[in-house]
């Protein structure tokens, strides 16, 4: 079987989904909304990593539980080059930008673990597929909040 392949994806998206949030809320201190729930909603697929990690083990597939918080080297560098030659955007475009991301990545993780959930039914894995019944709602609430943030900064950022 192939589920173990499916684990280690979704865990990988996860990991870089709860990285990207942690971004987004280190990026947007400043409003306080955007700060402390994009770190609630980062601790979400935190969780949903360490239990992949757990759930992966049975089924051969050793991941780490702890989603790496460093950025990456290219994001370093990205910001580093715009902060250096001081092509920032204006704040409200970032934040759109960032919003827009997080979205799509949250996507994509929920898409995910509608495949792990199709294969953990047809293969009968009843843990694996309550795994996914119980993580795959946090992911629907992330890129509803990242929509919701979206819809409410859009008119704002766009029009001015």
């Amino acid at each position: 079987m192939k589920l173990g392949l499916a684990i280690e994806e979704l865990h990988r998206s996860e990991s870089h989904l709860a990285r990207s949030l942690l971004a987004v809320s280190d990026r947007h201190a400043a409003d306080h909304e955007i700060f402390h729930v994009a770190r609630d909603l980062a601790g979400w697929s935190r969780r949903h990593v360490a239990e992949l990690a757990r759930t992966g083990r049975d089924f051969g597939v050793e991941l780490d539980p702890e989603p790496p918080e460093d950025p990456g080297v290219l994001e370093r560098v990205r910001q580093a080059t715009s902060d250096r030659l001081g092509r920032r955007p204006e704040p409200g475009l970032l934040l759109l930008a960032d919003l827009r991301h997080v979205h799509r990545q949250a996507a994509g993780v929920s898409l995910d673990w509608e495949l792990l959930a199709q294969a953990a039914q047809g293969a009968r894995k009843r843990e694996l597929l309550e795994l996914a019944q119980r993580c795959h709602p946090d992911t629907l609430r992330q890129m509803r909040w990242a929509n919701a943030q979206l819809k409410e900064s859009a008119t704002q950022v766009l029009t001015s």
